[in-house]
C-alpha cells in the first residue's frame, strides 16, 4: 500500500512512517523544511517538501496515494485557533482528493473536553476549538472513508517534546512541581511506538471504525505525574492555582482518562512499551 503521511518528521508521524515501512508499505512523507527531509529519506520514504498551507500540493499527493494518514498540526499555542482552522482546511483538502473512492483517511485528535473514562463511541466535545474529528466525521457523512485516532495527552518516550517536558520545564522555572486543587484529575498515556501501531493496524484492517483510541495507561492522576517530576528534580510537590500554569492551566486541570478497550479488541492491539510513569522514571527526561 502507498501511504501519504503528513507530519512525517514529527514526534508521532515519524514513528508512523517507521511502522508502515517495517510492515512493507511504501510511504510518501510531508516535510515542511529541507533540513527535515534527510531523516525521512533515510527511513526509506519519498519526500514531499511543502507546508500545510499548500493545499493544492496536498490534494495532488493524496490523490496518488492508496491511503492518507494526517498527523501534522501546528503546535504554536499562541495562535491555536488559527491553527485549528488550518487543520480543518487540510483535512477537507485531503478528503476531497479521496472522494469517490474507498481509499481511507485517518486524522489525529485528542481527548480534551471529553468525559472522564470516555470510550471510542463517545462523541468529541462540541466546545473544543480543535475540529479534527468533526472534520473527519463530516467527510464520512459524504461517503469518504475517514476516521480519527485520538491520542492520549502524553505520547511519551525519550525525545518527547510534548506536554510532560513542558511540565518539567515549568517545575524547573518555578522551583515546584505543581498540580491543581488536589491533583486527582487524570490523564492517559501511550508509548510513542505503540501509538504509531494503532494507525498502521487500523489502516491494514480497513478503517472500519469512526474512532480509535491510542491509549495504553488509561488513567494516571496528575498528582502522580507531578510527584514523579518532583522526585527527579528534587523539588517540592504542591498544589498551585491556575495562574501558576498560565495558558496551560486548562490542560493541567483536565480529565483526559479514557478507555481503549474497543480499539484493543478490534485491532488486536497490545501496547508493548513502558507505561507512562515508568518512562518518566528515567533521567533522560530531565537532562535537557
Amino acid at each position: 500500500m502507498h501511504v501519504f503521511v503528513t507530519g512525517a518528521t514529527g514526534w508521532v508521524g515519524s514513528a508512523v512512517v517507521q511502522e508502515l515501512i517495517a510492515a512493507g508499505h511504501q510511504v510518501t512523507g510531508l516535510a515542511r523544511s529541507a533540513e527535515k527531509t534527510a531523516a525521512l529519506a533515510t527511513a526509506g520514504a519519498k519526500v514531499v517538501l511543502a507546508t500545510l498551507d499548500d493545499l493544492d500540493v496536498l490534494r495532488t499527493v493524496a490523490a496518488r496515494a492508496d491511503a492518507v494518514i494526517h498527523t501534522a498540526f501546528n503546535h504554536d499555542f499562541s495562535k491555536f485557533i488559527e491553527n485549528c482552522e488550518q487543520d480543518s482546511r487540510v483535512i477537507a483538502a485531503l478528503g476531497s482528493a479521496l472522494e469517490g473512492s474507498s481509499r481511507p483517511l485517518i486524522v489525529t485528535s485528542g481527548l480534551l473536553g471529553m468525559e472522564r473514562g470516555a470510550s471510542e463511541l463517545d462523541l468529541p466535545s462540541p466546545g473544543s476549538p480543535r475540529k479534527s474529528e468533526p472534520s473527519a466525521r463530516a467527510l464520512a457523512e459524504r461517503g469518504i472513508r475517514a476516521a480519527t485516532v485520538r491520542l492520549a495527552p502524553s505520547v511519551h518516550g525519550l525525545g518527547d517534546y510534548g506536554f510532560v517536558p513542558l511540565l518539567i520545564r515549568l517545575a524547573k522555572e518555578k522551583g515546584v512541581s505543581a498540580y491543581l486543587d488536589e491533583g486527582q484529575n487524570c490523564w492517559s498515556g501511550v508509548y510513542r511506538q505503540d501509538a504509531a501501531r494503532v494507525y498502521c493496524l487500523a489502516l491494514e484492517q480497513g478503517v472500519t471504525e469512526a474512532v480509535y483510541h491510542a491509549i495504553a495507561d488509561e488513567s494516571i492522576s496528575f498528582k502522580a505525574i507531578a510527584e514523579m517530576i518532583g522526585q527527579h528534580l528534587g523539588l517540592p510537590v504542591e498544589s498551585r492555582d491556575a495562574d501558576h500554569f498560565g495558558w496551560f492551566a486548562k490542560m493541567a486541570g483536565a480529565n483526559m482518562a479514557a478507555s481503549s478497550l474497543r480499539t484493543r479488541e478490534l485491532l488486536g492491539w497490545k501496547p508493548e512499551g513502558p507505561g507512562m510513569l515508568a518512562d518518566l522514571d528515567q533521567e533522560g527526561y530531565y537532562s535537557a
